[in-house]
């Protein structure tokens, strides 16, 4: 095995008086599905937005495939491009079509031809289950329909890793499974993924790896096996205990 695709050594970052993140060591290799769970306030969000820049951090190193994360600047934009991302809120363009949503970065970033970023678009938004909405705008899908959009439009730069931050927290439970098992199959085809959710299911049948945070440390990390039958930490016990009653 080469260095992991995504290294985080000795991250820290402080909101104010705060020590969000404290410490943090975690690398992802190539093809692993590394599941961040943990109360609410732990720094999941924070450590999955520090890795593609959208959060600063003090102290530490992020390489991404071996390059180190670029403060500013074009470097930063183009390491950017192989990181996806989807958020709780689609952040979506409300005014343009779904497929130029999907097309907008592979045209302006990649470069690609318009007729290529089309085709390549559809194949994905067949992929996601909703290439039959690629002429309506965000605003006439549902908030499963947008979500899927929103991983088909990461996926179209063809990134590296993607990096999910609670992607299915603000959806209603009828449409949480829908973008879930669209997560699940990228994990069978091998996208590498950090996924920041509350969804234990999910975590169970996707996830390599389960870490699980509190207080702005990574407490312990293993198998969802081992994760949900052995925690070894009074932390992630209490925290199971709670979530899995009921």
């Amino acid at each position: 095995m080469g260095d992991p695709l995504v290294l985080m050594k000795d991250v820290n970052k402080h909101f104010g008086d705060l020590h969000v993140l404290q410490d943090i060591n975690l690398g992802v290799d190539k093809g692993e599905v590394v599941i961040v769970i943990g109360p609410s306030g732990s720094g999941k969000s924070t450590l999955c937005r520090t890795i593609n820049r959208l959060e600063t951090f003090e102290s530490g190193t992020i390489t991404i495939d071996g390059r180190p994360l670029p403060e500013e600047g074009k470097a930063l934009a183009e390491l950017r491009a192989d990181v996806g991302m989807v958020f709780q809120s689609f952040n979506l363009f409300a005014h343009k079509t779904i497929l130029e949503n999907v097309t907008l970065g592979p045209v302006k970033v990649r470069k690609m031809s318009k007729a290529d970023a089309d085709k390549h678009a559809i194949a994905l938004l067949e992929r996601v289950g909703v290439a039959h909405q690629a002429d309506k705008y965000p605003a006439q899908l549902s908030g499963g329909q947008q979500q899927r959009v929103a991983i088909a439009r990461s996926l179209a730069m063809n990134p590296k890793v993607m990096l999910f931050d609670e992607p299915t927290s603000a959806l209603d439970p009828e449409m949480i499974n829908e973008v879930l098992d669209v997560m699940v199959e990228l994990a069978k085809e091998g996208m590498t993924m950090v996924v920041v959710t509350h969804e234990m299911g999910f975590a169970r049948k996707a996830a390599n790896r389960v870490v699980f945070m509190a207080d702005g440390q990574i407490r312990e990390q293993s198998t969802p096996e081992d994760f949900f039958t052995h925690p070894t930490s009074d932390r992630a016990k209490d925290f199971l205990g709670k979530i899995l009653t009921h």
